[in-house]
């Protein structure tokens, strides 16, 4: 078996993990929260263009990647150094979570930009956080 062989059926899939893999095997807790919150900016985009060229398929994997992300988010938060901030984020992060699943039932774009502009907001808060 030759080996270019499994990157011939999507070259740009295995590109995809090669780099998330190296992004991700830092040990800056603050770059992986904001890598999570990239990629679910990310996912939750795709799934309004999904949503809008009528691509089920391709929504519903993103659909399923946004919530994995803020899954895993909301996972992340530690309430006892993060008091208050940690219960408004985990309480935002289900909010999100409940607003893409209802959006997936249908075709409408709006609520997955809507979306990833709230997870956009957080997301340049929480870098403000590491460049202050």
């Amino acid at each position: 078996m030759r080996y270019a062989t499994a990157l011939a059926g999507n070259p740009a899939s295995v590109y995809r993990q090669v780099d998330l893999a190296g992004r991700t095997s830092t040990n800056d807790p603050h770059a992986l929260v904001g890598l999570l919150y990239e990629e679910g900016i990310a996912a939750l985009r795709s799934a309004a263009w999904a949503a809008e060229n009528r691509r089920p398929s391709i929504k519903s994997e993103r659909v399923s990647r946004a919530t994995a992300v803020l899954f895993a988010l909301e996972a992340g938060l530690d309430f006892e150094k993060g008091g208050d901030v940690s219960r408004t984020l985990a309480t935002f992060y289900h909010g999100l979570r409940a607003q893409v699943v209802q959006a997936s039932i249908g075709f409408d774009p709006a609520p997955f930009r809507d979306a990833a502009n709230s997870l956009e907001e957080i997301a340049g808060a929480w870098s403000s956080v590491k460049a202050g």
